[in-house]
């Protein structure tokens, strides 16, 4: 099969990684894809980020009901920090049978040469660079085994959610009604 890794913090997960996700099932050549969640990326701040379990458990909720959606604490069993590349290594020793497909954002792409052994990254595995707004990327001049996704733009950020929710905002609609529900739990015991 045909696997789209979706590596993040997810912190939380949003209906911007749910709608690109699907789309990349229905309309891309992708079979299912994993949300792995990244207890921390090394280019942030440990201290941004949510619990782990809290994170995965938010995925989970949100990724429930749809076959082609799988919630993934792989990464939580492998050396921290978490490298890209040891990550699609240990899947391909893990899963031969799966063909992996790395996803990321075309602002990652930007910065992509600052990821740990990149080139071997690029060299070695599939990788579908989404749009983000303000990062064009110009497809001709992508090596062989990175291509670009035309799916539609999503102008949501885990931040802006985190943020918004510390206003008091109501942002059902940004997010999955389950995780919605569940932050929501959380904040009034917290209260109280």
């Amino acid at each position: 099969m045909n696997i789209g890794i979706f590596s993040g913090s997810f912190n939380p997960i949003h209906i911007g990684h749910l709608a690109l996700a699907n789309y990349l099932c229905e309309y891309g050549d992708l079979d299912e894809v994993w949300f792995m969640v990244t207890p921390h990326n090394p280019l942030k701040e440990e201290n941004e980020l949510m619990d782990d379990k809290l994170r995965l458990k938010l995925v989970q909720l949100a990724t429930e009901g749809y076959p082609k959606f799988r919630a993934s604490d792989f990464e939580f069993h492998l050396p921290r920090p978490s490298y890209t590349v040891h990550t699609l290594d240990a899947l391909k020793r893990t899963y031969p049978q799966h063909t992996f497909h790395l996803v990321i954002g075309s602002d990652n792409w930007r910065l992509f040469h600052r990821w740990y052994e990149s080139e071997r990254i690029i060299a070695e595995n599939h990788l579908l660079v989404y749009p983000r707004p303000g990062y064009p990327i110009e497809a001709t001049f992508l090596p062989q085994n990175v291509r670009t996704v035309s799916s539609p733009v999503f102008e949501i950020s885990s931040t802006f959610i985190r943020r918004a929710m510390e206003e008091g905002k109501d942002v059902r609609y940004f997010l999955h009604p389950a995780v919605c529900d569940e932050l929501k739990r959380m904040r009034n015991e917290s209260l109280n």
